[in-house]
Parts: C-alpha cells; structure tokens; sequence
C-alpha cells in the first residue's frame, strides 16, 4: 500500500471531508478522489461511505485507518531520527533527573553536549521515577535519570549503568562522631535523620534499620540539599550525602565515609526500549564522560 494514500485516508477520516482534508493535506479535491479510489483497488474494499454532507468510514476503512495512524507514527519518528542522525541539526532532547544529578553530572554532560551540538534544543525537568517512567513511555520524554533503587517498573524501557554513587554522612562540624576516624553503623543508632524526597533519600529504610541495629528516627523532611545542609549544620540531625552531590558541601558540616556495610546506590540512563533517538545516544556519550571525571568534579 502506498504511504501517501494511507496518509490521504487518515486525513480524510480525521477531517470528515475531501475538501477539508484536500486543504490541510494542500492538494485539490479530484486529487484526494484519485488517491482514495486508487486505495480501495489496492486493498479491495470500499472504505469511505459518501454522502452530500461528509464521508464515513466503513468498517474495512475503520480497521486500516487504525493500522495507517500506528504505521505514520512511526515513519514519522523515523524520518525525525534520519533527519537528526545527519548531524543533530536541530530537534530537541527532553531529559529528567533528580536533585543530586543536577548537582554537576546533568550540568556538565549538558555543557559538552551544547558545545558539540548547539542547534538542539535541551530541556530538564524533575519528578519522581513512577512518574518519569509513564512520560518516557508516552514519548514525552526522551532521557531519565534513576538509581539502582528505582529498576522495578521497566516494561518498556532499557537502561544503561553511568557511575556507582557512593554514600557519606553528614552531620554536624561540632558533632562528637564529626572527627571519629572510623565509624560504624551501629555508632549512628540513636541519632535524629533528615529524610529528603526519594531518590535523594535515606535509600530502604529497612535496609538502613538492620545496619545500624534500630529504626531510623526521622526528626526532619527537607527535599533540597540546601535545606538538608542547613538542618544538619544547626545541629539538628544527621543525614546521607551522595557522592553526585559533593560539589560544594557548606564548611560547617562534616562529610564522613561510612563503613562499606552500607552499598552505593548504582546511577542509571533509562530511555524507550524500542527506539533511541540519535540525541539521546549522543548525550548517553556526554553523561559517560561526565560520570567519568565525577571524582575530580565531586572532590
């Protein structure tokens, strides 16, 4: 079947008449007839119903107009990807992340990415992984950023490791265990925590509980690392701090390493299963060039 004819149906259907789809589609009238009847000798079937006031689908024209709109969706994405394979000259690239990505990785892969492909639009946003995953699946986003701790809702989706995103204390300048050389989990049973918005949280908290031989007393919730320093540094509690957000820790907190008891959390790219975009493979580049010199960036 040609494409352009199955385009033409799917207009007509849409726009309930040939005049009307003859004008969106900037064709004439005799031309969207020709194309229509050349159609049903292709397949066979009537699959427009005439009448003086507007066309209808038949039942055969309903079934292929179903399977003509599915078919250009995907020409079309195709065509968008050849055309962006030829050099990213223009497009978009709509990725999400998480407060402590957008701390320095996100930052500087979309620096490197900018600087190689300027005429591509970028774009950030944040949400939670339930959420990041729906809008990925529903094409509304083309790369998310997620942890280890998030990989139970992929049907759908392909992922790809960046770094291991090691797990420090922070706690207060002037707290009796800040110049503790070694700590242990179990040192950290009675304190007062600082829970955040997941994934920038205190991980499984079950997890947590076992390691330092009770559950974890949360004093406070505070979602931006700014406020979590500000808690920690008035001496109101203690909390977990990534490595991703290292940059620049205020200088009265202490950022202790805690024993290897407690896992890193893994740093992930997710993106659609069944196609990836010519932008997103390049950033994927970007993000792992990032993610490598993390430590130089995060020290």
């Amino acid at each position: 079947m040609d494409v352009r004819r199955l385009r033409t149906l799917v207009e007509v259907a849409k726009r309930g008449s040939f005049s009307a789809a003859a004008e969106a589609l900037a064709f004439t009238q005799p031309s969207i007839s020709r194309q229509i009847a050349a159609l049903e000798a292709e397949v066979g079937a009537q699959l427009l119903e005439r009448d003086a006031r507007r066309v209808r689908l038949t039942q055969a024209g309903e079934l292929l107009v179903e399977h003509a709109e599915a078919v250009l969706v995907r020409l079309d994405a195709a065509q968008a990807q050849l055309d962006a394979l030829a050099g990213l000259e223009g497009g978009r690239l709509r990725l999400a992340a998480f407060a402590s990505a957008n701390a320095w990785l996100v930052p500087d892969a979309l620096a490197r990415f900018a600087a190689r492909h300027p005429k591509v639009d970028l774009s950030v946003m944040q949400g939670t992984p339930h959420d990041n995953y729906a809008t990925l699946r529903a094409g509304e986003l083309d790369l998310v950023l997620v942890t280890s701790w998030d990989l139970d809702d992929l049907d759908g989706i392909e992922t790809v490791k960046l770094l291991e995103d090691e797990l420090f204390l922070a706690l207060p300048r002037t707290h009796p265990l800040a110049n503790r050389k070694r700590l242990a989990m179990t040192d950290l049973a009675h304190e007062p925590w600082i829970e955040g918005a997941h994934p920038d949280c205190l991980g499984p908290l079950d997890q947590l509980a076992r390691l330092i031989g009770a559950p974890p007393r949360i004093g406070f919730h505070c979602d931006d690392w700014t406020g979590k320093q500000a808690l920690v540094a008035a001496g109101l509690g203690i909390t977990l701090y990534p490595r991703l957000a290292l940059g620049a820790p205020r200088p009265d907190i202490a950022v202790r390493p805690l024993p290897r008891s407690l896992p890193s959390r893994d740093i992930y790219a997710a993106f659609p299963a069944d196609h990836r975009a010519p932008a997103v493979h390049a950033m994927l580049a970007c993000l792992r060039e990032s993610a490598a010199r993390g430590h130089d960036i995060a020290a």
